[in-house]
């Protein structure tokens, strides 16, 4: 039996605080639960640094309070740190005091100016969402970056984020009009450039402000050349306390110069004011391909005479692994069929108000790969359209995450990735570099911005090896040493964090200064203190890289087969595009409904990641414990589950619970298996997890009934019109939900779904009538696998699919009714689900040996026998293919068909089907849309594809009652526009059952299978 866990609870002084600003009016969320604080011990850095409290303050006001009340004699031991999307890779925002997160509340554009082209917004929005509202009116947030599905605005000006295109369009300071700061002592200041006039009457001032405008001004006046003698002429020049533009180009004397990025040590940032600029309108990218990654390195400075917008490189793990996640599906075809030998790739951009100018810009770009050069050049494309060039940029931007789904222990990490060095030293730095790493036998990945010079190196180091830990410091000191040697910086984009210990060797006799500016804003130190600079007048020193705990250190405490039992979902190395803000994209439905990060698959891995160390320290044997539990079924350890379950109640405390209560919010839609670059698998590390947690805890009654539904699901097909009446009776309903927990049960709609089918035109299939099938003819047949779903709440699909193969001139076979088990892994019945994977898997192994296709209907069950049965059999899995792929191999057959169905379509013969697709199916298998759409194609039809993310239901999910707020959130976020529009009615198709239960639900109204509307078009032809 898993081990009771004692929590670590919030330090005695954090305590009094968090109670005194409570009382103080504060009106944001105060969590300082061991979960809450855990999810938020890590950042996309090789650190973890345990927070006593997280505060999510609802506006400036309660910024101030939180300041203002730290400010008191009493709480100058207090530290805060900000945080934004918690993107950052180098321990920014991480903090052993309380966490400021501005994201879950004050996200909020406040208001976009379109005549002056500026938007003020809260610091917690996230940069494309800003983008997606300012694109209305054609402009945009100029900053780029790979995180901007996620990154808030506020992260961004307190790293002064930069990314791809920064040589034109420069950091995030470069379009910071004002910002709105709360000082260390709650002063709230408005700060934009000032004149000269303006500037005297700051510094007559006898306040904190009047402190900081005489120290800007001083450090101007008296350190001028110094600055210009340290601070390199780089496009990514320092980030943090930038001296070198106090004063700027129109002579005035700019306070935000030393705000961006300064990494919240000196204020915190509660709204900024930035300026918006017009959107280019067209777009276009020559993809230069090279057998060396070195050659694509030294070739950037001669592309660059093409004056294109930017010039960003990959290398060829960064391909490779590319090529093997959902994103490859929309870009493959941009590249070339055999790219195995392409080592480089450089992406050159071109923008502009009209064609011509994208045209003359690939002209010149042409003109230069023509002229003879020592590199070899393999070959280049011309990829245009500005859908086109977003899809190869989307690709590029999950470079950071790709790398660290590399198979093994080693994973590429952060810690030396954003070295700067002038543009045409690039080369030779890496090479140099290059060979630093080889010297200590690693692997890595390199992907940048070579235009600005600027290349994103990350080692591939097992962390949870002590030895291999220390290659960090060996690495970090050459390296600071070797950008030294080649004109550069080590901290070039991505701020300096906990790799500030460099700086005071770096700026040499100004680092004084950095220290006197920290002192005069935040004397105390409270405000991120080891970052940047110390005060000099407070005994502290910078953080050291090696002196900060790393997830590393707190993974080697697991035991080694318990991290092996749960290894799908703890290699998250907190890129964070699970908190993708975009309510159209699938990932992650419970993160967008709640803005709580416990309820995401990174918040989730990291709580399962404690509780296993917590384990461990415990003496659990996890991968024993799962064993018996496998063994002895339901009744193991039952009276003493009795006795936890009583002490539960009486409130003996477990931080098991709280790992529960983020697990059991998940709706198992499997977009995270999908969609995140490292694949982390959430329902995965859900059914694991609760099979050991229900070991000492009883499950609840819907658990069990639940796991009971598809079995009982053909009796209860015989008793259908008794069931159906208590089903449909509101009284049941209610009851149902008290008691039970679900809700909302749907009516069988068949008594025998097999004699439907045969009634329609099927047979069974069973190997005697298999192996009278001539091999002429296997072909042309097709064995369809029931699901429950299907089978027995919406039979007529399963009639329409029967019929409509037979009109395209195909013999469909039913095969017998088997539960396919999905129900029971969702709920960690994992025994039982064994036990049933095996026995189905043999028989559909069976069928599929005889070389006729299986085809499945519902994607969330089909893609069970790829994915869990695979785990349980191996390669003896059976393989059942989506209706999709199935219908996309048959392509040339159907079109020879020539059956033109366009005539007869729609009313308005202009339109076409609109396809919303089912989440599961969208993340795991990218293809499917275009697979839907050439079906229609092959039938003279038109299928457009629309975009949405979860539709509340997933399955089970949306039927229990607790889910009930959250699911009707989730359709009204996505599914609600699109399913109400007029200009959709009748024209929409939706592949998953649970979508369109979903819209029978809250859209008063149905919508067909594309099955169902291909076969009513084909029915209205035949009738004219």
């Amino acid at each position: 039996m898993i081990s009771r866990l004692d929590q670590k609870t919030t330090n005695t002084l954090y305590s009094h605080f968090a109670r005194e600003l409570a009382s103080a009016g504060f009106s944001g969320d105060i969590e300082l639960g061991y979960a809450d604080r855990t999810v938020l011990a890590t950042d996309n850095s090789i650190y973890q640094v345990l927070p006593e409290g997280v505060l999510y303050p609802r506006s400036t006001a309660d910024i101030s309070r939180i300041l203002t009340l730290a400010n008191k004699p009493a709480f100058h031991q207090i530290v805060v740190s900000p945080r934004g999307g918690g993107t950052g890779t180098n321990g920014q925002s991480l903090t052993s005091g309380f966490m400021v997160d501005t994201s879950r509340y004050m996200h909020q554009v406040l208001e976009i100016n379109t005549r002056e082209r500026w938007a003020r917004v809260q610091s917690g929005v996230v940069k494309d969402y800003l983008n997606e509202l300012a694109a209305k009116e054609g402009l945009f947030f100029a900053p780029e970056l790979s995180t901007s599905n996620r990154a808030t605005v506020g992260g961004m000006v307190n790293t002064d984020a930069s990314g791809q295109g920064s040589v034109v369009y420069g950091k995030t300071r470069h379009h910071v009009l004002e910002l709105t700061s709360v000082l260390a002592d709650g002063t709230v200041w408005n700060s934009s450039p000032v004149d000269n006039d303006q500037l005297e009457q700051l510094c007559q001032r006898q306040d904190r402000i009047g402190e900081i405008y005489n120290t800007l001004k001083k450090t101007h006046r008296e350190h001028q050349q110094q600055v210009s003698d340290v601070f390199p002429h780089l496009n990514r020049n320092l980030t943090g306390y930038d001296l070198a533009n106090i004063v700027n180009k129109d002579n005035q004397h700019d306070l935000n110069a030393i705000l961006c990025g300064s990494e919240g040590t000196l204020a915190i940032i509660s709204e900024i004011k930035v300026n918006l600029l017009p959107i280019p309108k067209h777009s276009a990218l020559v993809l230069v391909f090279y057998k060396s990654f070195q050659d694509s390195l030294q070739d950037a400075q001669t592309l660059m005479s093409a004056v294109p917008d930017s010039i960003e490189t990959i290398d060829s793990r960064v391909l490779g692994l590319a090529k093997a996640d959902s994103v490859w599906e929309n870009v493959k075809d941009f590249f070339p069929g055999q790219s195995d030998d392409i080592d480089g790739i450089n992406f050159v951009e071109f923008t502009g108000d009209n064609e011509t100018e994208i045209q003359q810009g690939i002209d010149r770009l042409t003109a230069v790969l023509e002229e003879p050069v020592s590199i070899w050049r393999a070959g280049h494309s011309v990829v245009k359209g500005t859908g086109n060039v977003k899809k190869i940029w989307n690709m590029r931007k999950q470079a950071v995450g790709l790398l660290g789904n590399m198979k093994g222990d080693a994973r590429p990490i952060p810690f030396v990735e954003d070295v700067a060095v002038p543009p045409e030293n690039l080369a030779d730095f890496i090479q140099a570099f290059r060979a630093l790493l080889d010297s200590h036998h690693l692997s890595y990945g390199m992907f940048g911005h070579v235009d600005a010079g600027v290349l994103h190196v990350r080692p591939a180091i097992d962390m949870k090896d002590p030895e291999q830990e220390k290659l960090v410091r060996l690495i970090s000191d050459d390296v600071a040493a070797l950008a030294r040697s080649y004109g550069g910086v080590l901290w070039g984009e991505h701020g300096k964090g906990i790799r500030s210990e460099y700086a005071p060797d770096f700026f040499a006799e100004l680092y004084p200064v950095l220290q006197e500016i920290k002192g005069v804003f935040d004397p105390y130190n409270q405000l991120n203190p080891g970052k940047i600079a110390t005060p000099a007048t407070e005994p502290v020193q910078l953080l050291k890289i090696d002196e900060v705990p790393t997830r590393g250190q707190q993974d080697r405490e697991i035991e080694r087969n318990a991290f092996a039992a749960f290894t799908s979902s703890l290699y998250c190395n907190g890129n964070g595009a699970c908190f993708n803000y975009n309510p159209n994209s699938a990932m992650c439905p419970t993160w967008k409904a709640t803005y709580d990060r416990t309820q995401s698959p990174k918040g989730r891995s990291g709580l399962v990641r404690e509780w296993l160390r917590l384990q461990t320290a415990a003496g659990a044997d996890i991968a024993g414990e799962s064993h018996k539990i496998r063994q002895a079924g339901p009744l193991y350890n039952g009276g003493q589950k009795l006795i936890n379950l009583v002490n539960k109640w009486r409130g003996e405390e477990d931080f098991s619970h709280q790992v529960y209560g983020a697990l059991d919010n998940c709706m198992s839609c499997k977009s995270c298996a999908g969609q995140c670059p490292i694949q982390v698998n959430v329902p995965d590390l859900r059914s694991r997890y609760f099979e050991l947690y229900h070991g000492r805890y009883p499950r609840p009654v819907k658990h069990h009934v639940a796991g009971l539904l598809e079995p009982m699901l053909p009796v209860l097909a015989r008793i259908k019109p008794a069931y159906n009446l208590v089903m449909g009776w509101s009284v049941a309903n209610t009851l149902a939900s008290k008691t039970i927990g679900l809700q909302d049960i749907p009516a069988i709609t068949s008594s025998s779904p097999v004699n439907d089918c045969c009634r329609a035109g099927a047979a069974i299939a069973n190997r005697t009538l298999l192996d009278a099938i001539p091999d002429s003819e296997r072909d042309k047949t097709v064995i369809i696998i029931q699901d429950a779903f299907t089978s027995f709440f919406e039979t007529p699909l399963l009639t329409d699919l029967v019929e409509l193969l037979i009109r395209l001139g195909y013999r469909p076979l039913i095969a017998p009714y088997r539960p396919n088990g999905k129900v029971l892994h969702v709920y960690g019945f994992l025994g039982r689900f064994e036990k049933i994977a095996r026995t189905n898997g043999e028989e559909l192994k069976a069928l599929a040996d005889t070389g006729i296709s299986l085809v499945g209907i519902d994607a969330a069950v089909t893609l069970t026998y790829r994915d869990e049965y695979r785990e349980v059999m191996g390669d003896r899995s059976p393989e059942v293919l989506l209706l999709s792929e199935w219908f996309a191999k048959q392509s040339e057959t159907i079109r020879q068909l020539q059956l033109n169905l366009a005539s007869t379509a729609l009313s308005n013969k202009s339109e076409d089907f609109v396809l919303l697709g089912h989440c599961t199916e969208i993340s795991n298998v990218p293809a499917a849309p275009a697979q839907w759409q050439q079906l229609f194609s092959d039938l003279g039809l038109k299928l457009t594809y629309k975009a949405t993310g979860c539709c509340g239901m997933a399955g089970i999910y949306g039927h229990e009652t607790r889910n009930q707020e959250t699911s009707r959130k989730l359709y009204d976020m996505s599914w609600k526009e699109v399913v109400q529009n007029p200009e959709h009615s009748g024209r929409l198709v939706a592949t998953g059952y649970s979508c369109r239960s979903q819209v029978k639900r809250y859209g008063d109204g149905k919508i067909p299978h594309p099955v169902q509307a291909l076969l009513q078009v084909m029915k209205q032809q035949a009738v004219n």
